[in-house]
């Protein structure tokens, strides 16, 4: 069997790294062609020993050059690369079959968009290059016959109870149902929420994420961009999208059909169990995951998601049926927001604040391009920074 090429965009984040854990399961079916990281040059050095890409892309300048340097002090061949186009190219390589898109945020959306053109199998962790690029993603997944498989553990469950026949689905499907934990702050009053800690914030009860994602998640505005990603990556009216509190994470979503059974995808919180899905789909293969024990489970939990506790979560069906674009500047503000509030510059409770008046603020106009949706990008940022300063601490 020939080995298929990875290239892992992400590398060092939580996503990145539990997919080389999978790819190392598997030598004998995968190998990395190329690999990306922000700063973590001593981890990306650790990475490019084991696996040997052929090249290795870092987002400055200093530390593509600092990466090089241990390179060639420990004898590696992997080029390194620093360039605005660097993570294009090595999503859209003629060598490379997947793509595990993981970078967090706006950024990925060009290389996303590179794979699509280049009709890649792309494993989507990236839910922002759907959030932000909406019709115009799909549209390019779409004409230049793109494999897109989503790696988010909700999107996974829900594409794993939908039926393989995609042109039967409006037909056979009733509601998608996403699952979400809660977040740390589930049964806190809503009155004491403006105290919270950058820390508080970043302790997921389930998973050890990036800083960024966990304070999504005890905001809900996770689950809120998964909503958006959702409507575009099953072709789901907004309505037709719903969220419910599972504290305990066994049930990672469902799919309820139109005679109201429900389908359900279960397992232990480990993301290795979505990365190997993906790389292996249609197959199944070992993903190093713990097998659920239904001997030792716990009571499972249902809950509704209360928009007093989570009002970022209803922020999504907002952005959806306005004008498009719209969820290009509820993710731009979000980030901003939640930078400010990582950097003890705003309250907790201001990040929903910043968001709603950014989205009053913003206005979209006609988007046709990849240009159209960074400029707006970069706009709804501008914006979203001089509202989050009226609150700064």
């Amino acid at each position: 069997m020939k080995k298929q090429k990875i290239t892992v965009l992400g590398s060092t984040g939580s996503i990145g790294t539990n997919t080389l854990d999978v790819v190392a399961r598997h030598r004998d079916r995968y190998e990395i062609f190329a690999l990306s990281a922000a700063t973590q040059v001593d981890l990306m050095l650790r990475q490019c020993a084991e696996f040997k890409p052929v090249y290795a892309a870092m987002a400055s300048p200093e530390h593509a050059l600092l990466l090089a340097e241990k390179l060639k002090q420990n004898g590696l061949q992997t080029q390194v690369l620093q360039a605005l186009d660097a993570l294009e190219m090595i999503a859209s390589h003629p060598d490379v079959d997947a793509v595990m898109a993981a970078i967090v945020g706006a950024a990925g959306l060009a290389p996303c968009l590179a794979a699509a053109r280049a009709g890649k199998r792309l494993l989507l962790a990236n839910k922002e290059a759907l959030v932000v690029g909406g019709a115009l993603f799909m549209q390019t997944v779409k004409s230049h016959g793109a494999t897109l498989l989503p790696i988010d553990s909700e999107h996974s469950a829900i594409f794993q109870c939908l039926p393989e026949d995609r042109s039967s689905w409006h037909r056979r499907v009733d509601s998608l149902l996403l699952t979400a934990s809660g977040g740390p702050f589930r049964e806190r009053d809503p009155a004491t929420l403006s105290a919270i800690t950058p820390e508080q914030a970043c302790a997921h009860p389930n998973f050890s994420m990036g800083r960024k994602i966990s304070v999504d998640s005890a905001t809900m505005m996770n689950k809120a961009l998964e909503v958006i990603e959702a409507r575009w990556l099953f072709d789901m009216e907004p309505d037709k999208i719903k969220v419910v509190i599972h504290p305990q994470q066994i049930v990672h979503s469902m799919v309820q059909f139109r005679d109201s059974s429900i389908l359900a995808q279960l397992g232990t919180p480990d993301m290795r169990v979505p990365i190997a899905c993906g790389l292996a789909w249609p197959e199944r293969m070992e993903s190093g995951a713990a097998c659920l024990d239904f001997s030792r489970l716990a009571a499972l939990t249902f809950e509704e998601a209360d928009e007093r506790r989570f009002p970022g979560l209803h922020l999504s069906w907002q952005a959806l049926r306005a004008a498009e674009g719209t969820t290009a500047v509820l993710n731009a503000s979000n980030e901003v927001a939640v930078a400010a509030f990582l950097e003890k510059r705003l309250a907790f409770d201001r990040i929903h604040a910043v968001n709603l008046q950014t989205l009053e603020t913003v206005v979209p106009s006609a988007l046709s391009s990849l240009g159209d949706l960074l400029e707006l990008d970069t706009q709804a940022r501008q914006a979203a920074e001089v509202i989050a300063r009226q609150w700064i601490l």
